[in-house]
C-alpha cells in the first residue's frame, strides 16, 4: 500500500506563490509516475501535471504552463508543485496521485494512489 500526503496549501493573493508538497511512502517512488490534479467547488477533478518516474519528462495543462513547476526527489520520496503568479482561477484542493507506471499520463483512471488533498485559495 503506498500513501501520499499533500501540504503546502493555503490562503494567498493573486500574484502570489506557493509550493506544494506530496510525501509518498514506499520503495517503489522511484518506479512511479507521479500527477498533481485539482478539483474546484461543483467541477470535476482536472490534471494539472505529470512527471514520469526518471524525472526527465513533465506535462502541464495549458492553463497553468509556464506558471507551475513540477518536480521529485528521490532520495526524499517527494514530488513538488511549484506555484507562480497564482491566479483565483487556480482555487481548488490539489490531489497529488501515484501510478504504477514510468510513463506520465494525464489521466486520473491511470492514476493508483491519491492523496488527501489541499486547499489552495487565492484571493482577487
Amino acid at each position: 500500500q503506498v500513501q501520499l500526503v499533500e501540504s503546502g496549501g493555503g490562503l494567498v493573493q493573486a500574484g502570489d506563490s506557493l509550493r506544494l508538497s506530496c510525501a509518498a511512502s514506499g520503495r517503489a517512488f522511484r518506479s512511479y509516475a507521479m500527477g498533481w490534479f485539482r478539483q474546484a467547488p461543483g467541477k470535476e477533478r482536472e490534471f494539472v501535471a505529470a512527471i514520469s518516474a526518471s524525472g526527465g519528462n513533465k506535462y502541464y495543462t495549458d492553463s497553468v504552463r509556464g506558471r507551475f513547476t513540477i518536480s521529485r526527489d528521490h532520495a526524499k520520496n517527494m514530488v513538488y508543485l511549484q506555484m507562480n503568479s497564482l491566479k483565483p482561477e487556480d482555487t481548488a484542493v490539489y490531489y497529488c496521485a501515484a501510478r504504477v507506471g514510468a510513463s506520465y499520463t494525464y489521466y486520473i483512471s491511470d492514476y493508483d494512489y491519491w492523496g488527501q488533498g489541499t486547499q489552495v485559495t487565492v484571493s482577487s
